[in-house]
């Protein structure tokens, strides 16, 4: 699986991978499904570049393509936010 970077306005750099992205493939995409709540979302797990403590986020199948910079930042803040 994909991951995806983003930075955020205090120059924090986060990296956020989908659980279980060590699988690929098929196996990979049975995991995502398996994961997946209710709502199609599944568990992210972002990591910032220095200084903030790791976020787990739930955000939508495909959320690497679909969501915009911006979209994935509120999510993090929302995370920290608790």
């Amino acid at each position: 699986m994909k991951q995806r970077e983003v930075q955020d306005d205090s120059n924090v750099r986060w990296t956020c991978v989908q659980a279980l992205s060590s699988a690929s493939g098929a196996a990979a995409e049975a995991a995502a499904e398996r994961l997946a709540d209710g709502d199609g979302k599944v568990p992210v797990v972002c990591t910032p570049s220095g200084g903030e403590t790791s976020v787990r986020v739930e955000l939508p199948h495909g959320w690497e393509d679909a969501l915009s910079d911006e979209e994935l930042l509120e999510a993090i803040s929302a995370a920290q936010r608790g």
